[in-house]
């Protein structure tokens, strides 16, 4: 990476300003591919990271308060500054995405299945089977006691049909689904789920973390459909 300061896609507000001082906001998929490309960036960012054997966390100072000479402290602290920057923009984008879907849906425009769905609503609902209901993706298989999936709602067989941005269009055998785990760590993704026979999808929220007692960032087991 030549410059970690250049970015690489605009970032900041997501809205125009036009002639007589108002915003006009970015068409819906010009917020998608502006979307696709900070996540694209952070995948980059994150591998940058990985490659020194580091994390968001990892301590850059030795014992006694010395700059670590085993890594780039300075590449490794203007990665860290990107991707934070790069998340709060992301997140931004995410609520804007969020009110301009719901204001195509309540034109009667819908939008087509590979839009992403918001990762940031909280709370669990059922969903009206008056909207689209995607195609499954995936199953969960397992849910383990105190996760962070069981807390979230998730129960066994339930038939997973978005989480987060990926949905049955690009899970890509769930490697979507991973990355979206990674990229919002202790954040909230909304996942909708298909269960019993109910004709309603039912959307819950979960937030991936650590420590909560067992592996991984979910505690759960998801297989591809």
């Amino acid at each position: 990476m030549d410059d970690l300061h250049a970015p690489t896609v605009a970032s900041g507000p997501t809205s125009r300003a036009t002639a007589n001082g108002t915003s006009k906001r970015l068409p819906l998929q010009e917020l998608i591919s502006q979307k696709e490309n900070l996540e694209a960036e952070l995948s980059s960012l994150s591998s940058v990271l990985d490659s020194h054997g580091v994390n968001m966390n990892t301590s850059l100072t030795t014992f006694d308060g010395f700059p670590r000479a085993d890594i780039d402290v300075a590449q490794i602290r203007t990665t860290r500054s990107r991707i934070i920057r790069l998340k709060n923009d992301h997140k931004a984008l995410m609520d804007q995405l969020d009110l301009t879907i719901q204001e195509h849906f309540a034109a009667g425009k819908g939008v087509e299945a590979s839009t992403p769905a918001s990762e940031t609503q909280a709370g669990s609902r059922n969903i009206s089977s008056n909207s689209a209901i995607e195609p499954p993706f995936a199953r969960v298989n397992t849910v383990a006691p105190n996760s962070p999936a069981e807390q979230a709602g998730m129960k066994p067989g339930d038939k997973v049909t978005r989480f987060g941005t990926a949905n049955f269009s690009n899970h890509e055998r769930l490697g979507k689904v991973a990355q979206v785990v990674q990229l919002n760590e202790n954040r909230s993704i909304a996942v909708k789920v298909l269960r019993d026979a109910s004709a309603n999808a039912t959307e819950l929220t979960l937030i991936p973390r650590r420590n909560w007692g067992g592996r991984g960032l979910l505690g759960c087991h998801l297989v591809p459909l």
